[in-house]
């Protein structure tokens, strides 16, 4: 008998089983369906970047206590991040629909949350620098909210996390499949039915915390929710999540809560692999689009690539890039942006010329088109304020449509490159209704005694987008209440 089963491997069933010790359960359970080599979800493959709020920004000095060293006047460049600030920008990518008590929950306890990691999980912080830093001159300016990443990045959480919950005692199964939840003659959820390595066996627990993930892995489940566009994309991450939490906890009558169409989506490089490869993690990411343009297989353009800050707009561009003709998308960049683009460009090999015109000649799409689109682009950047990359800069374009609303710098500065992208699925929306215990509501909108959930199982906080930063965030608040509700039962 356990007192606390947690089924996941993530940051957010890491997170519970962790909570679940400090609050006192002596026998707890972390159940992975995947191999040891093979651990960690969708965790490993992140960025590991962390949304949380701060009022002061001496209050980063925490996690890093040398960053002057390092970046002379980080203090001053560093916009604070109040609660407030943290609440529009996540109502802003989620048109208002975020659910508010939840929402309120993962921003009030967010910088708490982040201390925790730091002190109980015993993870470490730097600047994410490679992605969220933007060099202007000699310095360094920051977007707010989301500025810290744990050491390593994803393999760097999730290794920390294992070693932590090693050394606190937890007892971690690989190749864990959970396939059932069980229950007393009152309802109460006192275990699971698992399949693992001694074949199948019924384990029992006080409490449950579900913690596998979303359906992002399951074709089936991606085209009947998400839709048709949706059956052959590209997963970044773990190839484990297929959904199994959630189809338990709905088996015993859980209601479903959220945008169960929708799903954090990402621009990778078109030649990706099916799934996340370990080796690589999030580097077949595809983020610098505000710096350039995209094109269709059609040769046109069609979104506003300058719309917002890409921590704002990514996680739904490649959703929509899936929609395109044949799922993929042309970005193009000229020589005045290539030492802006992140880091991760470097890892694949793009189309170069020094004309346009021999840029898309390469391209399989309709050329034609395309330099009509580019000329059409060029006569109408441009306008606007001046070009700063560190804020919503106004620099704009004049009578197109698409219009480019910020960063639309001429692309007249050979050479050019160009790199094919495609939609990512990184995480779904659509979840399970929890209250600020962490416990599932059943459809009857009452708790269903003795199961909790954490991560991207919990539904309602993201709808069509999601800010960068935030669903590790969410996981590490949601799993650290989920541990310990489940600790008190």
């Amino acid at each position: 008998m356990y007192d606390v089963i947690v089924v996941g491997g993530g940051n957010a069933a890491c997170a519970a089983a962790a909570s679940a010790v400090e609050h006192g359960a002596k026998r707890v359970a972390l159940l992975e369906k995947a191999p040891e080599a093979q651990r960690g979800g969708n965790t490993h493959f992140s960025g590991a970047i962390f949304r949380f709020v701060f009022d002061k920004v001496d209050q980063l000095d925490r996690f890093v206590p040398d960053v002057e060293d390092e970046y002379p006047g980080f203090h001053a460049g560093v916009p604070e991040y109040p609660a407030d600030a943290f609440r529009e920008d996540l109502m802003k990518v989620t048109a208002d629909k975020s659910d508010p008590e939840l929402s309120d929950l993962l921003i009030n306890e967010s910088y708490d949350t982040t201390c925790w990691m730091q002190d109980v999980g015993k993870h470490k912080f730097e600047l994410a620098k490679s992605v969220m830093g933007i060099k202007v001159g000699d310095t360094y300016k920051w977007p707010r909210g989301a500025i810290l990443r744990t050491i390593h990045e994803g393999v760097g959480l999730s290794a920390t996390w294992f070693n932590t919950l090693e050394a606190m005692g937890v007892d971690i199964q690989y190749e864990a499949h959970v396939l059932d939840l069980t229950q007393d003659n009152s309802g109460h959820v006192n275990g699971v039915v698992v399949r693992g390595l001694n074949g199948l066996q019924t384990l029992e627990a006080k409490a449950v915390v579900l913690a596998c993930g979303g359906f992002e892995t399951n074709p089936a489940w991606r085209t009947h929710y998400l839709g048709q566009e949706w059956g052959h994309a590209k997963v970044r991450g773990s190839n484990f999540n297929y959904g199994d939490g959630l189809r338990m906890a709905l088996d015993l009558g859980a209601m479903p809560w959220g945008h169960w169409g929708g799903c954090h989506a990402t621009p990778i490089v078109a030649d990706a692999a099916d799934y996340g490869r370990r080796d690589f993690t999030d580097k077949t990411n595809r983020l610098s689009y505000p710096y350039g343009i995209m094109l269709n297989v059609e040769g046109e353009r069609w979104v506003d690539e300058g719309a917002d800050f890409n921590a704002f707009t990514y996680a739904k561009y490649g959703g929509l890039i899936l929609k395109q003709t044949k799922g993929v998308s042309y970005q193009i960049f000229d020589a005045k942006v290539m030492d802006m683009l992140e880091p991760r460009y470097k890892t694949s090999e793009p189309w170069r010329a020094n004309t346009l015109e021999e840029l898309v000649k390469q391209l399989p799409i309709d050329q034609d088109e395309a330099m009509r689109s580019i000329n059409n682009y060029n006569q109408a950047a441009g306008k606007g304020d001046e070009f700063n990359p560190a804020i919503l800069d106004g620099h704009r374009t004049e009578g197109i449509e698409p219009a480019k609303t910020n960063w639309a710098q001429k692309l007249d500065s050979p050479p050019y490159a160009c790199w094919a992208v495609t939609g990512g699925i990184t995480f779904t929306f659509g979840g399970l209704k929890v209250n600020t215990d962490a416990q599932v509501i059943s459809t009857g909108w009452k708790p269903i005694s003795g199961l909790y959930t954490a991560g991207e199982m919990v539904g309602g906080l993201f709808h069509y987008n999601y800010p960068l930063g935030t669903g590790l965030m969410s996981g590490s608040v949601f799993g650290r209440i989920a541990g310990r509700s489940a600790a008190q039962v």
